[in-house]
């Protein structure tokens, strides 16, 4: 048996089963375009397969198509999973519930729903993960131990996923857009393109994991960095009359009504 399936060898898949090689090469890797997941076969050091084969062989078989083509695919492979008692799907297909694969799938499976987000590619992501009740303990420990190089996992009931999602998982495009703004405004500045770019990475980079490691409130950290008639202050009261956060907060409810919209799919 193998251990690790994808099926759909997409951005998300892609890392995905990036992070999970770098643990096993017990792994084998389906797309529509067989070309696609030769490729990335090759280059990670593991093989390419069928969808069909991936049901028939693999333990932990992950559900990386779009929502919209879920029913289709587990449909196309509903009679093969029949045959299959010890078969994990994990499914990173937003709005899908676990309830939802199970009957597309057309059975009681054991289902991780997971939702991670792109920075799995350089293992910084954040996975968050919420397993049905029917897996057992040790298949949701060697499930962790083989994603630990996509980045940090964190458990969160089902019910909060689709939240979660709109934070974690959209939010990488959100503080791209904010990072590129900071370049912008380095270049209107005088600084040149590709130093102004870098600047603006590796200070949300370091922000980031001044927060993450601290636990500080981040309206300490702002209070922190603005001195009084400085300059730091003048560009915090351009951004708040401008309703920064609020714009932020606007973009997470949008992604997260999309999510719920996403989750009607039968």
């Amino acid at each position: 048996m193998t251990e690790f399936g994808f099926i759909g060898a997409g951005n998300m898949g892609g890392a995905l089963a990036t992070a999970v090689s770098k643990s096993t090469k017990s792994v084998l890797i389906a797309d529509f375009f067989a070309d696609k997941a030769a490729q990335l076969a090759d280059k990670l050091g593991v093989k390419s397969a069928d969808n069909e084969t991936i049901a028939k062989d693999c333990k932990y078989i992950y559900l990386g198509v779009k929502p919209q083509m879920m029913a289709e695919m587990l449909g196309s492979i509903s009679e093969v999973l029949k045959t299959r008692e010890d078969v994990v799907l994990v499914t990173m297909a937003a709005g899908l519930s676990i309830d939802t694969i199970r009957k597309m799938a057309g059975g009681d499976y054991k289902v991780i729903r997971i939702m991670p987000n792109t920075p799995v590619l350089v293992s910084e992501g954040e996975v968050l993960y919420s397993p049905a009740e029917n897996v057992s303990e040790e298949e949701i420990g060697f499930f962790i131990e083989n994603m630990k190089f996509a980045g940090r996992l964190n458990r969160i009931d089902e019910s909060l996923m689709d939240a979660g999602c709109s934070v974690s998982g959209c939010g990488p495009a959100f503080v791209y857009m904010f990072i590129k703004g900071l370049a912008q405004g380095g270049e209107a500045c005088g600084i040149d393109a590709e130093t102004s770019l870098e600047l603006a990475a590796q200070t949300v980079i370091g922000a980031a994991k001044l927060l993450s490691e601290s636990g500080t409130d981040p309206d300490i950290l702002i209070k922190n960095v603005c001195s009084p008639g400085g300059s730091t202050i003048e560009g915090v009261k351009s951004l708040e009359a401008d309703g920064l956060e609020g714009t932020v907060k606007k973009a997470v409810e949008a992604a997260y009504k999309r999510n719920i919209e996403l989750g009607k799919v039968k």
